[in-house]
């Protein structure tokens, strides 16, 4: 029977490269990272017989022709690990390769036979034909110690012992670990990807507003100059990023009213997401609010704040809005030949018009929108809220997010998509840098940390950074609407905390939980509306949002969302949770009520054992929302909690400690890797 010949590659692919860490899909998808992070790499690494391996992850950036090598070690139980450092922004790419240490093994073997007392005079013979491989390789000093080695361990009139010490001087060995024999390496299978961005993609506070209401005069339309003027009052409670809504020109046909009204008033300024007007489309500004040039001056004026504007991307379009006419392609129509306005069962959006992403003209049309956010940044904008991006094409966003990343790798997007989960975890995978939660309807201690468990202990954590807003302007939660100014401070603690991503849409300092009776969405809605905020009015809380904000900034273990543990907490209305540093040198617990009505008070249980305390130790917490400190003795701690102040966050003063030891090499096969740095491959 006649068959094909056998490879060479499978006859000398002798080593098993498995369970590698991070790995996505199988490769299929980027996890994320942010700038200065160091990326650690596990694999299980393993071959038959008991020959000493080698490893390395092999890694380089997208636009770096250059791949660089770091060496692995090995761990335990054939687990092996490499780090390497994120220093660019953009998509990074890595794998593995493994190959048999022959040096290694030689050196193994003969330390045993001459520990058992064996003769080992032909075994140093042997290793002389390795050491002059890695001779021919070696160049300079290096090449010249090896010969020295080399003539020590062949002297004949040398004792046996001395020979032998020098085979197994270490070295000797890290010399022949910088020109390792690798002609029979095996590669993984798969080359995987880490998309590097920037940490405010990880670690911000947001901040909403209508630029249209900040005149503080409902009836004068707001401007770009009421919002410079606006900037202190958002600074000062410790947000990093403004964000607006559409600010384009709005459409007059089908114009909704107060409250949603199908038929709007003459003074009505209409949803302004209904996008587009005579006056332009999403390149445009709406009129009143100034020009593009205002809109610049803007930018510029957050940045002196140390603030970020962030826009809303909403992909749809007024009936008015000049793609209608120019593109007629691009919109769906119905029998009867008119364009279908948008609709969500029961609910119906008469002043908006969705895009037909199935047309005929579709490469066109994601064109169009790639093009458009080349225009916002071009104005100076980073940052982009997408509204609504599950209703659009996967794909569509796997392309443009790449797209735009790739000219721009600073460009951060967050997803609105209040979806199905598997929609949201899709919207994640292919490149959204943020996405909303399920947060905003989480409530009891069960849910919390049935929800945040999944969000931060599954492969979740390596591409799904959670944004938690209590509220936004479509939704008041019932919880706010009930519970007062104790529910805003509660769902603000746990916000802030539970996620390094947070934010708020206005008039949440101010306690506003007027709502639609039985529904959750606020009475005489801002989308509708141009608003006059008392921004001073009695019971509000921005000195507690910005102290809130300003613990996050100064400790580094609440600028993390992975590093969530939860704690034992005897209440089942109080939640209890603790964040650490990698190296453990900042521990940071909160404790909150979730229960704005009245007092609560809970025994919370800490892992003082973890931490590097003995179980009946002395320890000290600083309190950082509210100020003072305490001194406590074992690892339990009776907490009270009263509506005024529902949470509180401390800081533990506990042992550093040291960086991650391995532990020692307990299989023979396997010797201690020397110290190398990153090299470039075939170096």
């Amino acid at each position: 029977m006649a068959t094909e010949p056998i490879p060479d590659t499978l006859l000398r692919r002798r080593i098993v490269i498995e369970a590698v860490e991070p790995e996505l899909d199988c490769g299929r998808y980027a996890i994320k990272r942010e700038l200065g992070d160091t990326l650690d790499v596990w694999a299980d690494i393993f071959r038959d017989g008991h020959d000493a391996l080698a490893a390395a992850v092999r890694y380089r950036h997208e636009d770096d022709p250059t791949w660089w090598e770091t060496r692995m070690r090995f761990v335990d139980n054939d687990r092996w690990h490499a780090t390497f450092r994120l220093d660019r922004l953009g998509r990074w790419l890595y794998t593995i390769v493994a190959w048999t240490d022959a040096f290694g093994s030689w050196i193994d073997a003969l330390r045993k036979k001459f520990d058992d007392g064996q003769d080992v005079t032909v075994d140093l013979h042997d290793g002389l034909a390795l050491l002059d491989d890695a001779i021919g390789r070696a160049q300079g000093r290096d090449r010249e110690r090896l010969i020295a080695f080399r003539a020590e361990i062949a002297d004949p009139a040398a004792l046996l012992a001395d020979r032998v010490a020098a085979a197994l001087d270490p070295e000797l060995l890290a010399l022949v670990e910088r020109y390792p024999e690798r002609r029979h390496e095996t590669l993984y299978d798969r080359v995987l990807a880490v998309q590097v961005e920037r940490v405010a993609a990880r670690f911000a506070a947001w901040y909403e507003l209508f630029p249209r209401s900040m005149s503080d005069d409902p009836r004068r339309h707001g401007t770009f100059d009421d919002v410079i003027r606006k900037l202190p009052y958002v600074k000062a409670m410790g947000f990093d990023v403004l964000y607006f809504p559409p600010i384009h020109p709005i459409g007059r046909t089908h114009r909704k009213g107060r409250n949603n009204a199908l038929v709007a008033g003459p003074d009505d300024p209409g949803s302004p997401y209904a996008i587009g007007a005579a006056e332009g489309g999403h390149t445009a500004v709406h009129p009143e609010l100034g020009t593009l040039e205002d809109f610049r001056r803007l930018v510029r004026a957050a940045a002196e704040h140390g603030l970020e504007i962030a826009l809303d991307f909403a992909i749809q379009a007024s009936p008015d809005h000049p793609w209608v006419h120019e593109h007629p392609e691009w919109f769906r129509r119905r029998s009867d030949g008119s364009i279908a306005y948008a609709e969500n069962p029961p609910k119906r959006y008469e002043d908006i018009y969705p895009f037909d992403f199935d047309s005929p003209a579709a490469a066109a049309l994601w064109e169009a929108w790639r093009d458009v956010l080349e225009f916002w940044i071009a104005q100076g904008v980073r940052i982009f809220r997408v509204d609504n991006p599950h209703t659009k094409p996967v794909p569509f966003w796997r392309w443009l997010i790449r797209e735009i990343q790739r000219a721009h790798p600073d460009v951060i997007f967050l997803a609105e998509a209040f979806t199905r989960p598997k929609m949201m975890k899709a919207l994640a995978k292919v490149g959204f840098s943020q996405s909303y939660t399920y947060f905003t309807w989480r409530n009891t201690k069960a849910e919390l940390e049935a929800y945040f468990a999944e969000l931060t202990r599954t492969a979740m954590r390596e591409y799904f950074r959670p944004m938690l807003f209590p509220n936004t302007p479509d939704i008041l939660p019932e919880f706010l609407q009930r519970g007062g100014r104790p529910a805003f401070l509660i769902r603000a603690i746990l916000a802030a905390t539970l996620s390094s991503l947070w934010g708020i849409y206005s008039g949440f300092e101010l306690c506003e939980n007027r709502g639609l009776p039985g529904r959750e969405e606020y009475a005489d809605s801002e989308k509708y509306e141009l608003k006059a905020w008392d921004w001073d009015r009695p019971g509000h809380i921005r000195a507690e949002i910005a102290r809130l904000n300003a613990v996050r900034r100064a400790h580094p273990a609440l600028q993390e969302f992975a590093n969530l543990e939860f704690l034992r907490a005897e209440d089942d209305e109080v939640l209890a949770y603790a964040k650490r540093t990698p190296d453990g040198g900042e521990t940071i617990v909160v404790v909150v009520s979730l229960d704005p009505f009245g007092p609560r008070t809970a025994d919370v249980h800490l892992p003082l054992a973890a931490w590097g305390l003995p179980l009946q130790a002395t320890w000290e917490v600083d309190e950082l929302l509210w100020g003072g400190a305490r001194r406590h003795v074992g690892p339990v701690v009776r907490v009270e909690l009263t509506p005024d102040r529902p949470g509180q966050i401390w800081r533990v003063h506990v042992p550093r400690h040291s960086e991650r030891e391995f532990p020692a090499y307990d299989e023979p096969a396997v010797l201690p890797v020397p110290s190398l740095p990153p090299q470039p491959v075939g170096s």
